[in-house]
């Protein structure tokens, strides 16, 4: 490889801000992970005792799944939106209540 444009990029402000906000979302993925679980055992919970799952929950659930994506998406350099705080919060599609 060509040490000058190793250099150059080693440099480049753009490769050191990436660098800051995959640190950031790294984070925040670890985050996700907790919340996830929460949700997970909260549904079951709901499921066993009442009998039915939570619908809102349910809905914040479907926005956190698509932000998770969003969030490996920009991780594993399959795109360079940068999700949630920096873009919207996805919403959810409004599939069909699970009965």
């Amino acid at each position: 490889m060509n040490e000058v444009k190793i250099k150059e990029r080693a440099l480049s402000l753009d490769m050191w801000l990436r660098g800051l906000f995959t640190f950031l979302f790294i984070l925040i993925f670890g985050t996700l992970y907790w919340i996830m679980l929460g949700i997970a055992f909260f549904q079951f919970g709901s499921q066993l005792i009442v009998g039915e799952l939570n619908q809102r929950l349910l809905d914040f659930s479907e926005s956190l799944t698509i932000y998770t994506f969003q969030v490996s998406e920009y991780l594993t350099f399959n795109t360079e939106e940068k999700p949630f705080p920096f873009n919207s919060f996805p919403k959810p599609h409004h599939k069909p209540s699970i009965d």
